[in-house]
């Protein structure tokens, strides 16, 4: 009799998931309160589907297990039930693990700078052999261990709170926490609950892993505590860590890692994304030559501190990944003055307090969407719009030559776009239609 388990959610994840679990001899079924877009081919290789509705006969079945997309809160209804009754519920993240014994993982958490450290370090992974990037920034792990069960890959493994709280087994070979702040609290049921899921990226792992902590967080040093593996403690501001800077050049103990000034990203945040990407790849037996090479090389990733164009004098920045207070200031932190700010988005309960601090910075705020009136007590100036298309439009109305226009929300996108991304396209579209004139404003 073959074991049964349940997929809930048939975004990407969960359907490759589903056919994972296929593959190793379970009964699948798989439920969406929206279409399924792969529902025939599903049901071709005998996985149960059930489309628009979670059927009450679903609660009914002994599950062995169920997965759960990440996305979907534990407190709704229908996986409340399953926590209730003490089902095993996981993220697609452990049924990958499980089944790609020939898998090496840099695994990457934390509040912001996760795209980025795990794009770097996958850029310099791919320099020592087969590689993939997986996780939340993108593509799925179940996806690519559908494709590379049985080879040895690296891979560059970035995880949000969400997946990481449906683990088990998962145990990296060098993970980090790279930072926190408040986030989510529209998801989780506090900000301790928060911070606290982000440990478990090292729970599961044993003397031979890595974990980097980042001393310069009071935060992370008073939750990552009682920490089973090896500790690479980190600082931009201190020499008495493990990985640390000094005289123009980062080091790991002794090790010299790269030169700072040869490092093409800017910001001092983006140093520290080098600096933990360079450790991890080198505990994942990456050469120095090699590790050196992406730093010199390596430029933004999209929608992160993203430069666009320069028009008419003025600069365009694309910054839609920052969707907490957090990563806005460290956006803002990169320029000295004349920063014309869009922010806004969807309300996720965040304080925006953080960002008084470089009022001095803000030649004026132009905020939008849903959280648009929640800025008037944090800048000087502040210009409200109703969407990103008119606080663009109105951006431009105030900018001069040697201004810059940063698109940093501080907000998730949830209110008016799909994801960060498509908020972060529009903005590029919007300036090169200004570029080539192709607008009306």
């Amino acid at each position: 009799m073959k074991e049964k388990v349940l997929v809930i959610g048939a975004a990407r994840s969960g359907v490759a998931a589903a056919k994972l679990l296929h593959r190793h001899g379970y009964e699948v079924s798989i439920t969406d309160m929206g279409t399924i877009a792969e529902a025939v081919e599903l049901q071709k290789m005998h996985i149960h589907v059930y489309a628009n509705a979670h059927p009450d006969a679903l609660r009914n079945t002994q599950w062995s297990f169920v997965v759960k997309n990440p996305g979907i809160p534990y407190r709704v209804p229908f996986v409340k039930y399953f926590a209730d009754h003490h089902v095993p519920i996981y993220t697609e993240i452990e049924i990958a693990y499980r089944y790609a014994k020939g898998f090496h993982y840099g695994a990457v958490t934390g509040t912001n700078g996760k795209t980025t450290i795990t794009t770097m370090l996958y850029e310099m992974l791919k320099r020592k052999g087969h590689a993939i990037a997986a996780g939340n920034i993108g593509c799925p792990l179940s996806e690519q261990v559908l494709q590379y069960e049985d080879q040895e890959v690296n891979v560059a493994l970035e995880l949000s709170n969400f997946q990481l709280l449906g683990i088990d087994t998962f145990a990296p070979k060098v993970s980090v926490v790279c930072n926190l702040a408040p986030d989510h609290l529209d998801y989780m049921d506090s900000v301790e609950a928060y911070y606290e899921s982000k440990m478990r990226i090292y729970e599961n792992c044993t003397k031979d892993a890595w974990f980097l902590r980042n001393a310069d967080d009071e935060t992370v040093m008073k939750y990552a505590v009682d920490i089973p593996c090896t500790v690479i403690d980190f600082s931009l501001h201190r020499e008495d860590v493990d990985l640390y800077r000094k005289d123009g050049a980062v080091y790991l103990k002794k090790e010299k890692l790269f030169s700072i000034d040869e490092l093409t990203i800017v910001g001092e945040y983006n140093v520290a994304n080098a600096m933990v990407a360079s450790c991890m790849a080198y505990r994942l037996g990456v050469s120095l030559s090699d590790i050196q090479e992406v730093i010199r090389t390596f430029a933004s990733v999209e929608h992160r501190m993203e430069f666009v164009k320069e028009v008419q004098g003025v600069r365009f920045y694309n910054d839609s990944k920052a969707t907490n207070t957090h990563a806005s200031a460290a956006a803002l932190s990169s320029f000295d003055q004349n920063v014309i700010l869009l922010a806004g988005g969807h309300d996720k309960g965040i304080s925006f307090d953080e960002l008084k601090a470089f009022d001095h910075r803000i030649k004026a705020c132009v905020s939008f969407g849903e959280t648009k009136d929640h800025f008037s007590h944090i800048f000087t100036r502040v210009i409200t719009a109703e969407d990103l298309r008119e606080a663009f439009e109105k951006a431009v109305a105030l900018s001069a030559p040697g201004d810059i226009v940063l698109l940093s929300p501080a907000c998730s996108s949830y209110d008016q776009f799909h994801n960060y991304e498509e908020r972060g396209r529009l903005f590029k579209e919007l300036v090169y239609a200004y570029e080539t004139g192709d607008c009306n404003f």
